[in-house]
């Protein structure tokens, strides 16, 4: 399994913004289904309440409860919610504790979609794809119960729905692992070459590259291009505007 906070080696970029056009009109053009990571490249859901303090709390909820043993230094000192939860379920899979747990972290999400930012140039992209006729789907290690709150505030829960395949019990399914990105596919009859995964982690492009998706990254910084491009991205954008561009004249 790959941590998204992991560092990973460089790789020099292509940035020649022609090919990177060309590129864009490729797999746009190709694309019948457009499967979309959620935190990242719809919103940045801890944009005012953060995950730093989410995965604090998690950690500490563990130690009044005298469970400190369940995490190494590394996984309490990860500040990843996602990281403390997988680290816990490892070692008590499928338990009581596991599952309040997770609930907790749901409702830590579910408050922060009060604050979450959207991503620039991401709602008029999501509409246009669907006045296309492309099928969109959320396919997210986030709650599928966050993700349909946050929709909602947005107006844009008719260009996804059914198709919100987010966090279940199972937390071994959890991207990298393309179980999400699977649902999705057979839910909506594409073959996997015929649709396209937006996402802005290595566990993204991971559980795409496993499930036969082509993968576009989001990467809103250099440190996240970095961390993407080293797991094997090799087509990478710093802003959906070139997407939308790429969608409007397809």
């Amino acid at each position: 399994m790959t941590s998204d906070t992991q560092q990973t080696q460089q790789v020099t970029p292509d940035t020649d913004p022609d090919t990177e056009t060309a590129d864009l009109r490729e797999v746009i053009g190709s694309a019948r289904v457009v499967l979309w990571d959620f935190d990242g490249p719809i919103c940045r859901l801890f944009a005012g309440h953060s995950a730093d303090v989410v995965a604090d709390g998690l950690v500490e909820w563990l130690e009044g409860r005298g469970l400190h043993h369940l995490l190494t230094e590394s996984e309490r000192d990860s500040l990843d919610p996602h990281v403390v939860l997988r680290a816990v379920d490892r070692r008590h899979p499928g338990s009581d504790l596991v599952t309040e747990l997770e609930e907790r972290l749901t409702q830590e999400e579910l408050r922060a979609t009060a604050t979450a930012m959207p991503t620039p140039y991401a709602d008029p992209l999501i509409r246009t794809l669907t006045a296309r006729g492309l099928r969109l789907a959320i396919t997210t290690n986030n709650s599928p119960r966050v993700v349909a709150t946050y929709l909602a505030s947005r107006g844009l829960t008719s260009c996804f729905t059914p198709h919100v395949y987010g966090r279940t019990q199972e937390l071994r399914h959890l991207k990298p692992h393309p179980h999400c990105l699977n649902l999705a596919l057979r839910a909506m009859g594409s073959a996997p070459g015929t649709a396209l995964m937006i996402g802005d982690t290595p566990s993204d492009f991971l559980a795409a590259r496993e499930a036969g998706v082509p993968f576009l990254g989001y990467a809103r910084n250099e440190r996240k291009e970095k961390l993407l491009r080293g797991a094997g991205a090799t087509l990478v954008v710093p802003s959906l505007e070139p997407v939308l561009d790429a969608v409007r004249s397809a």
